[in-house]
């Protein structure tokens, strides 16, 4: 088993607090991803598990033992890192086995682990190639093919697909969720691409500002955000925020309104509602063009994107709400369009950013 299990875990660089005792359980198997904006304190928190980085205070369990006091060789972790960190004179195959070979593994089995790990990361053509001769993708592999033949109890991933080009990110990303279905190793890694979270990960584990927003499945990030934060930096485009002029109690359902327009019935339970700093919030597939919607708004940018269509409306009060058409619209910019809102998909937030949900 390789739970990962951190208790509290703080760090500071000085006076600069960088996280805040922050405490999550990761399952053995899972991957796990660390999403959040520059500066949140991911790949802080991802190289104090490493070891690369002290722990300020707080634990750091691994399959059972205290590791935050060990230094990074006895952990039982590998990383891979965002610039792949390969030696430039040696050959993928040295590259591969060169901290196999620090810790006196026997040659019979160096061999057997490299030619096993190139095999299933189709680099075995590579092995007496150098890094120069490899392109970005390739040299990717071969990185996380070093990682592989350690046999770790958990692999950490530090943005390891933000320097490929767009084309190459889909198809290494592919073979890193393939990868995790082979192996069923333990991975952490970290993006701030919200795409590469909801495709790759078990749970999503949301941070900004020195502290965890959220922890959840993709579908639970995206479809029931627990703070404002989470629900506009995951989803693209970004979730729709209306201020709330009124809220009315309709048989123990809230309808909100705002703008100028009609209230909008949604299924968010009236109890426990603020009465006052509400926003209404819904995403824009959730939001469609509709000649008998309630919603009335000018168009300012229609953006087309093949299978459906991005409309970018202003209401009469300024706010801006995205909805969706069908792939081949004749909405154009200037015009006047009305919208349906679907109740059943909208919540609200309140003043410190804590969401209500549709029951």
């Amino acid at each position: 088993m390789s739970d990962i299990v951190l208790k509290e875990v703080s760090k500071s660089f000085g006076a600069v607090s960088v996280l805040d005792k922050v405490s999550m359980h990761i399952a053995s198997g899972e991957f796990i991803v660390f999403l959040g904006p520059s500066g949140c304190g991911k790949s802080t928190l991802l190289r104090m598990i490493a070891g690369l980085e002290q722990v300020t205070s707080g634990e750091i369990y691994l399959a059972g033992e205290r590791v935050d006091q060990l230094p990074p060789n006895e952990r039982g972790v590998a990383m891979v890192f965002q610039n792949y960190a390969l030696y430039p004179h040696m050959t993928v195959r040295d590259n591969m086995s060169f901290g196999l070979q620090n810790v006196r593994t026997p040659k019979d089995e160096i061999t057997r682990r490299v030619e096993d790990a190139a095999r299933m990361l189709e680099i075995s053509q590579l092995l007496d190639r150098k890094p120069a001769q490899l392109s970005g993708g390739q040299r990717q592999r071969v990185a996380i093919g070093r990682a592989i033949v350690r046999n770790p109890k958990a692999f950490l991933l530090d943005e390891p697909l933000s320097n490929l080009d767009a084309g190459l990110r889909v198809r290494t990303r592919l073979e890193l969720a393939q990868l995790h279905n082979r192996i069923k190793a333990t991975m952490i890694f970290v993006t701030h691409d919200q795409t590469e979270a909801m495709t790759l990960a078990t749970r999503i584990v949301v941070m900004n500002n020195k502290k965890i927003e959220q922890i959840g499945t993709p579908m639970e990030v995206y479809s029931r955000p627990a703070t404002r934060f989470v629900a506009a930096f995951v989803g693209s485009p970004a979730m729709n925020f209306i201020p709330v002029e009124s809220v009315t109690d309709r048989e123990g359902r809230a309808a909100f309104s705002f703008a100028g327009q009609q209230p909008v019935a949604t299924t968010v339970p009236f109890a426990g509602l603020p009465s006052t700093g509400l926003t209404f919030g819904i995403r824009a597939e959730a939001a469609h063009i509709d000649p008998n919607g309630s919603i009335e708004a000018t168009v300012d940018v229609v953006e087309r994107l093949g299978e459906r269509t991005l409309v970018y409306t202003r209401l009469a009060d300024g706010a801006s709400l995205v909805a969706e058409d069908k792939g081949i619209s004749s909405v154009q910019a200037g015009d006047t369009v009305r919208i349906a809102l679907d109740g059943h998909a909208a919540m609200a937030f309140d003043e410190a950013g804590k969401a209500y949900h549709a029951a």
